[in-house]
């Protein structure tokens, strides 16, 4: 595969059975939780892509021992638990542009103090993270900017953390601000219960839903009021850190990265089954499928798998729909790209923090949207698609912005009439490196008949 553009033909069919990478949103806090913990935790299907490297990255040099090994063809982590503190009390910390690395961390270090420099790709120092900041600071963290004022880079000092204060944060822009706060705030072993108060409208609540299901199962138990006041327990009486080990955890398969390959089901006529997330998730994203089947595809699902065998509607199309996709955010926009091949429009609401993902993806959406001829509207949290009146071929080919969903999403075009290029495909590493590898097994082209 070239780094630099990757030919897709056109496909006229699509069936097979995948198992799913690791969840990426799983993977990166079950590694903070697992280096946070007294004892050692034992983590099977951990994905292995940019952001966890990233990640295994920061926490190595932070002084966590994290040891690979494979047992009966798995491949295990073992890492061993640091009892609720960094043996490393400086560190220089490169978070390439892992929003799930960088907003946990900075919370985690600016409580157990330290000097530690946090940075990453230009990207990540167009991402806010001010919200969170001004919400440690509040209760003594010690952070400086190092280039725009709230954004990365930024500097970690020692701090004066006060425990006996409510903490406010910021739900409308980004959930990873008060999923760091959520995991960090824990280390300060208060003797009293810490309150965090979410300020407007939470988005994006099963990303906090995993979060605390995690943080049971590594011992605390986080208690939710409404989404608006979230409660965690005093821990002042015990001897050790907050989280205790749980032995072993196995990492559910990417509910995200499900979404391409259900649409491949739908679109390409399938059957298509995804395995690793299914009925059981703890991922919001499963309910991409519920998505799907509102636009009129054959849905069925397991307590851990998702099949998808075309579309049940009389002239055998995708119907548009309107969704609030507040909770998928990520999978919508798959839903968007699936909007070109449906009957009517497809409005997707509730995606204004698409604008502060790894691109700005209501822009990029709408322009790579419109090279195929598709009829597109946005404004600041929606968007919506209809299908090309003539589909075109675009020029130059899909932009992905160093995004990998937008590399991702754009694949589907391949059922389209015309081949085209997805420009810098290899920015797929992010999440799933081998996705054209696997996409390509489940694909015919049109010219050949499955």
């Amino acid at each position: 595969m070239s780094s630099k553009a990757l030919q897709i033909s056109p496909t006229s069919s699509a069936k097979g059975e995948i198992q799913l990478p690791g969840s990426k949103s799983i993977s990166n806090r079950v590694l903070l939780l697992s280096a946070l913990a007294q004892g050692t935790t034992t983590l099977q299907g951990l994905l292995d892509a940019d952001d966890t490297r990233v990640m295994r990255d920061a926490l190595s040099k932070l002084g966590v021992l994290l040891r690979s090994y494979s047992k009966n063809e798995e491949d295990l982590i073992e890492i061993t638990g640091q009892d609720g503190r960094f043996s490393e009390l400086t560190a220089d910390l490169f978070m390439g542009n892992a929003g799930t690395a960088i907003r946990p961390l900075t919370a985690a270090l600016a409580i157990l103090g330290g000097e530690y420099h946090l940075h990453g790709v230009p990207r990540m120092h167009e991402r806010p993270i001010a919200d969170l900041v001004e919400g440690l600071r509040d209760i003594g963290a010690n952070i400086d900017y190092l280039g725009t004022k709230g954004y990365p880079p930024i500097q970690i000092h020692v701090g004066h953390i006060k425990s006996d204060q409510t903490v406010q944060v910021r739900g409308d822009v980004s959930s990873q601000y008060l999923t760091a706060l959520l995991m960090a705030l824990p280390l300060l072993r208060s003797p009293k219960p810490i309150r965090i108060e979410v300020i407007g409208e939470l988005i994006s609540k099963p990303y906090i839903e995993i979060t605390t299901n995690l943080m049971d199962k590594f011992g605390v138990q986080v208690h939710n009021d409404a989404w608006q006041v979230f409660t965690i327990p005093a821990h002042a009486q015990f001897e050790h850190g907050p989280y205790i080990a749980p032995g072993e955890f196995k990492v559910e398969g990417d509910a995200s990265s499900a979404s391409y390959f259900l649409a491949l089901g739908a679109l390409g006529q399938g059957p298509v089954k995804v395995r690793g997330a299914g009925r059981d998730s703890i991922q919001g994203d499963v309910a991409f499928a519920h998505a799907l089947s509102m636009m009129g595809a054959n849905v069925t699902q397991g307590s851990d798998w998702i099949e998808v065998r075309g579309v049940d509607t009389e002239d055998g199309r995708l119907r548009g729909i309107d969704l609030d996709c507040t909770a998928i955010p990520d999978a919508a926009m798959t839903l968007a790209v699936l909007g070109m091949f449906a009957t009517g429009k497809t409005r997707l609401t509730g995606i204004a923090s698409w604008r502060v993902k790894e691109t700005d993806r209501i822009a990029a959406m709408e322009c790579e949207l419109t090279k195929f001829g598709a009829v597109v509207e946005s404004g600041d949290d929606f968007i919506s698609v209809q299908a090309p009146p003539t589909w075109l071929i675009p020029l130059g080919g899909v932009d992905t912005y160093d995004d990998h969903r937008m590399a991702m999403c754009f694949s589907l075009a391949s059922f389209g009439p015309n081949a085209f290029l997805i420009n810098d495909p290899d920015c797929v590493s992010k999440t799933f490196p081998r996705y054209f590898d696997v996409w390509g097994q489940l694909v015919q082209p049109k010219n050949l008949a499955i």
